[in-house]
């Protein structure tokens, strides 16, 4: 509560209460008239309601008749379905989205849905979503939850500029770039890891695993990621990391990608904010902290990654920074309401209408909540892989994106 917030309805009758002692215990008319100016300037209050307050009774009096219910149980029965659906978000991340993701669950036969269970849905407000999801159920009902242990100067990259992607970058193709180990409590060895670019303007998030951190399969990373990427890459911009910024890498992207290349501050996470954020709310809470490390933890985590692809992207709703400005020295943020990466870029306009409808058409096909539940499935699949014996030696090739062509090359 900030200094300036006015005094609420409690605070008043207990300040009253004691300024009322004061206000008896004086006879002359003069100083009673001097209290009453300090708490009509104090409270806010006309004279006469602090005469009748203070000679009356300040204790607040209970309703004679309570008021009932406004949302009853059909309505609190479409929001833990949603929020079902939707993995639980918080309060102010679904609202925005209760009424699209109704009349999708209604189209796959998920839910029933009135004309008046419509309306009270676009009128519930954030507090009461947020009562009627606590947060023991959001912990204990959601999927991503897993937490474990806590994981224990090139020449070349010198030409290529330091900056920060601007925070309301409306256009899309402007990607953070980072790299997740999964090398649980040891770095030893060779072992998974997620590539993970993420879209400033949209949100939209790729994700891929790769064995090891060789430019062979980084390059196979990128290029799983452009063949199913829908609209162009115009910046790419990741940390430090030799992984990244090698001769053979940024050779490719300047051949194949084609796009600007810029790079964050060394030991600054903070230039790389949206995709670190990424890192554990798409990352880490889905696949945890274990160690993964052969072919077979690969092919799984990539197909489990196609379904969080499809998941992330069409249903998971987003909030975006729309302002920010200093107030009282300090910087008051202020966000836009939640929606899909996928409707964000719609609204870009930069998707050809023909691969638009395409994927408009998936979205309509999907149910998130089969979807939803085929993830914890590929979870749990993912974590019953038994892990690689010791003195065994597996070849990346193997988890390359088309291995055949690769091996063929040789």
């Amino acid at each position: 509560m900030a200094e300036t917030d006015p005094m609420t309805i409690d605070e008043r009758r207990k300040y009253l209460h004691r300024m009322r002692i004061r206000y008896w215990q004086t006879k002359q008319k003069s100083e009673r008239s001097r209290l009453l100016d300090e708490m009509q300037a104090v409270t806010g209050l006309h004279r006469k309601s602090l005469l009748r307050l203070i000679n009356g009774e300040l204790a607040r009096k209970p309703r004679r008749k309570q008021r009932g219910k406004i949302y009853g149980t059909e309505v609190e029965a479409a929001i833990s379905k949603i929020a079902q659906s939707l993995d639980y978000p918080c309060a102010e991340r679904l609202k925005p989205n209760l009424v699209w993701m109704a009349n999708h669950l209604e189209a796959h036969g998920e839910l029933s849905v009135t004309a008046k269970l419509r309306e009270q849905l676009g009128t519930i407000s954030v507090s009461s979503l947020r009562r009627r999801l606590p947060a023991s159920e959001r912990a204990t009902q959601r999927i991503a939850h897993r937490k474990g242990q806590p994981r224990p100067s090139f020449a070349q990259k010198q030409s290529i500029p330091i900056r920060r992607i601007d925070w309301d970058e409306r256009w899309p193709g402007h990607f953070e770039v980072d790299l997740v180990h999964h090398c649980g409590l040891s770095a030893e060895g060779q072992y998974l890891h997620t590539l993970q670019m993420l879209d400033v303007a949209t949100g939209w998030c790729e994700c891929v695993g790769v064995l090891g951190r060789s430019y062979l399969v980084m390059q196979d990373g990128f290029e799983r990621i452009s063949h199913r990427l829908p609209f162009e890459i115009r910046e790419l911009h990741p940390d430090n990391g030799t992984e990244f910024l090698n001769a053979h890498l940024l050779r490719y992207w300047q051949d194949k990608v084609k796009a600007e290349l810029s790079r964050s501050r060394p030991y600054h996470k903070n230039d790389n904010r949206f995709v670190e954020e990424n890192n554990f709310s798409l990352v880490r809470a889905y696949i945890g902290y274990g160690r993964l490390e052969t072919v077979a933890q690969v092919k799984l985590l990539n197909q489990l990654y196609d379904q969080l692809w499809l998941y992330h992207n069409f249903f998971q709703p987003v909030m975006r920074l729309s302002e920010k400005h200093w107030q009282e020295h300090r910087v008051k943020r202020i966000y836009d309401d939640a929606l899909p990466p996928f409707d964000r870029l719609c609204k870009t306009d930069i998707l050809p209408p023909a691969r638009q409808l395409e994927l408009e058409t998936l979205r309509q096909k999907t149910n998130p909540i089969r979807l939803r539940d085929d993830i914890q499935t590929s979870i749990d699949r993912l974590y019953a892989l038994p892990g690689l014996k010791e003195g065994v030696v597996e070849d990346v090739r193997l988890s390359l994106f088309d291995p055949q062509a690769v091996l063929a090359e040789l």
